[in-house]
């Protein structure tokens, strides 16, 4: 009987072992790469760390993770159901507004934005396309948690024209997609990450001369004389045991028509200011809103941060996303559309404007094709 438990608990840790180095899981840094990690600012002691302290994404191991999964189930009252998406509430089919338009066929003359739910998104601005984020599946190495809402995820890999870069801001598993991005690999030009995440690339069979892996403030020329810098955010990072192996960013598009900014994932701290001295002019902010709680407030934008975001940032317009598709957090699915109702309110246009400022919003439909007045 005993030859029996250990053969069965050797099998275990053997199946969690080939698990968690299975190509979805990514690469690791070596050579090169490495070379410019020990070079960075950002990164020490065998991993990158935000520019302050900021506790709650440097120190996450299993231990941690399981006490923060605790806290965070007593602070809301209940036990976790993962057939509600892990912590979240559940949304039904046809809660969530969706329409399905053919982005397949997108003339490269209009300046237009896509939103397929959560952080996935298509831009095509001065006849660039740039795909952020895409998550077409679900949201975790494992198939029973993190699965989309009902009705929401109508968008597949094939149904993406061909594009020019594609844009990562972290390799969290609701950012970075293993099966969607082998997928999208024929219809992509170059893709933008941060210094580490290409070693993930690398693995799913992406060459290197397709990669523009950028640290913290380090910039690259794009199609069209536009350019794109990488920016700092304040989050982690991590696809197994090992905690913020790559780093985490955020962006800004210098394009010919306007500046564009892409938050990433990340909570409030003095960044948002630096970046706003560096760029006064930012024609549109899509930042991070949902998925939050008060125990993460560190890493992501609580509601409360959002305003005092916007009013820094000063943008003329203002897209939310990460939200309406996973439910990663406790809150209700529709609280950060809420949120946007309080912060921005009906004009004499009939647009929502800022109501502590001059921003604009632009709401959303997953699946609409929405024009830019760039």
């Amino acid at each position: 009987m005993l030859c029996i438990i250990i053969a069965i608990i050797a099998a275990i840790i053997g199946g969690i072992f080939v698990f968690i180095h299975s190509p979805a899981f990514g690469g690791k840094m070596d050579g090169e790469r490495l070379e410019r990690a020990l070079r960075s600012d950002n990164y020490r002691d065998g991993r990158f760390y935000n520019i302050g302290d900021v506790g709650v994404a440097e120190k996450m191991d299993i231990g941690s993770l399981a006490r923060m999964a605790r806290r965070h189930l007593k602070h809301n009252g209940g036990e976790a159901d993962i057939s509600r998406n892990a912590f979240g509430t559940v949304a039904h089919e046809g809660d969530i507004p969706v329409k399905r338009s053919d982005s397949d066929s997108l003339d490269r003359n209009q300046d237009i934005i896509i939103w397929f739910g959560h952080s996935s998104y298509m831009l095509q601005v001065d006849g660039v396309r740039f795909l952020i984020d895409p998550v077409f599946y679900i949201a975790s190495p494992v198939w029973f948690v993190n699965r989309p809402f009902p009705g929401v995820n109508i968008f597949s890999p094939d149904d993406i024209p061909e594009v020019d870069y594609l844009v990562i801001t972290h390799d969290h598993w609701d950012h970075l997609d293993y099966r969607t991005v082998k997928e999208l690999s024929p219809k992509v030009g170059k893709v933008i990450c941060p210094l580490g995440v290409g070693a993930h690339f690398e693995r799913w069979g992406y060459g290197a001369e397709r990669l523009i892996e950028l640290d913290w403030n380090e910039t690259a020329d794009l199609t069209g004389g536009s350019t794109v810098e990488c920016l700092p955010s304040q989050h982690f990072s991590g696809r197994g045991l090992d905690r913020n192996p790559t780093l985490w960013a955020s962006y800004m598009l210098r394009l010919t028509s306007g500046n564009i900014f892409i938050s990433g994932d990340g909570g409030y701290g003095q960044h948002f200011k630096a970046i706003a001295e560096r760029y006064p002019s930012i024609y549109l902010a899509i930042l991070e809103n949902g998925q939050y709680n008060e125990l993460w407030r560190p890493i992501h934008i609580m509601p409360d941060a959002l305003p005092v975001i916007i009013k820094e940032l000063s943008p003329e317009n203002v897209i939310t996303v990460h939200h309406s598709k996973y439910a990663l957090a406790k809150h209700p699915w529709n609280e950060p559309r809420l949120t946007e109702d309080k912060l921005f309110e009906s004009d004499s246009l009939g647009g929502r404007s800022f109501i502590n400022g001059n921003s604009k919003l632009i709401r959303l439909k997953i699946g609409e094709i929405t024009q830019l007045k760039l």
